[in-house]
């Protein structure tokens, strides 16, 4: 799912593209990506765009009268600017908006359909998308510690949870941990001080240096690799393969769809953490440290 750097960039190429430009033509392509029913699609064309901002990882679009088109990527949902004369592809389109300059496409590969779009008029139904997760770039460190140890989690649980953070999903904490030298399994309501004060810390350089390398791979051109797997990631995706730090063989933990990714010698002093499959497979066959691995 794209995160906080990845949306920042779509943010500022919309922008780029859209701002003061009013919505010409709105094409469905796929009705199940249409969310609400009032207002209708069609009440939004004609109107000029008055801002786009990012609200998690969710993308705003605002227009004139307060309306709002909210857009939200889910795991596979990315956005293409293709010029007025080219047609969206049908097989992944499921929004096309025309503007004079060009039409932003809502697609998603796969089948699952879990991208969204609503349409939204007024602050209030606005509100109503914002999970309330704290923005850690704009925050003191004080008000960061007080979040983290608000709910009794595991570390990359919170940081994941939009209640708690705003905009940060799987693949960035697997990376803020390994450069704060954390466990992924380590307490929210257990960790003293400095350590609270180096996850902080790790989490605002991670994001800033993420925004700032996919802001100048775009550059003036329409972000188009969007992806939670990229080369330079130092542990999240790398299972199997060495830690860019020390050169143990990276791990990770399977739930659900996800998993998270993590060095056993940089953040748990060796020690394996249990995969909640695999080790019930295994029981005492289960290695419990890098040495018996």
């Amino acid at each position: 799912m794209p995160e906080l750097p990845d949306i920042t960039v779509y943010v500022e190429a919309l922008r780029a593209r859209v701002l003061g430009q009013a919505l010409e033509h709105a094409t469905i392509l796929n009705l199940f990506v249409l969310r609400t029913v009032e207002p209708p699609l069609s009440a939004f064309e004609g109107l000029a765009v008055t801002g786009v901002e990012r609200l998690g990882k969710r993308i705003v679009i605002g227009f004139a009268g307060e309306h709002w088109l909210v857009i939200h990527l889910m795991v596979a949902g990315r956005l293409a600017w293709i010029a007025r004369t080219a047609r969206p592809n049908r097989g992944t389109g499921l929004v096309a908006l025309e503007f004079p300059g060009g039409t932003l496409v809502l697609t998603e590969a796969g089948s699952k359909r879990r991208a969204s779009l609503h349409a939204l008029r007024g602050a209030g139904a606005l509100a109503e998308h914002d999970r309330g997760g704290l923005e850690v770039l704009d925050a003191t460190l004080a008000r960061f510690a007080t979040r983290l140890r608000s709910e009794r989690h595991t570390v990359k649980r919170a940081l994941a949870d939009p209640r708690l953070f705003s905009g940060i999903g799987n693949a960035y904490s697997d990376e803020i941990l390994l450069r704060a030298q954390l466990s992924p399994m380590a307490r929210t309501d257990t960790m003293d001080d400095a350590t609270v004060a180096r996850l902080f810390a790790a989490t605002r350089s991670i994001l800033v240096e993420w925004t700032d390398r996919l802001r100048s791979e775009a550059a003036d051109r329409w972000p188009a690799k969007v992806t939670a797997f990229r080369p330079e990631m130092v542990v999240h995706g790398k299972f199997g393969q060495p830690c860019a730090v020390c050169g143990a063989p990276v791990q990770r933990i399977r739930y659900a769809e996800n998993e998270t990714n993590y060095c056993a010698r940089c953040q748990t002093g060796g020690r394996l953490l249990a995969d909640r499959a695999l080790s019930r497979l295994l029981r005492d066959d289960w290695p419990r440290s890098l040495d018996e691995l």
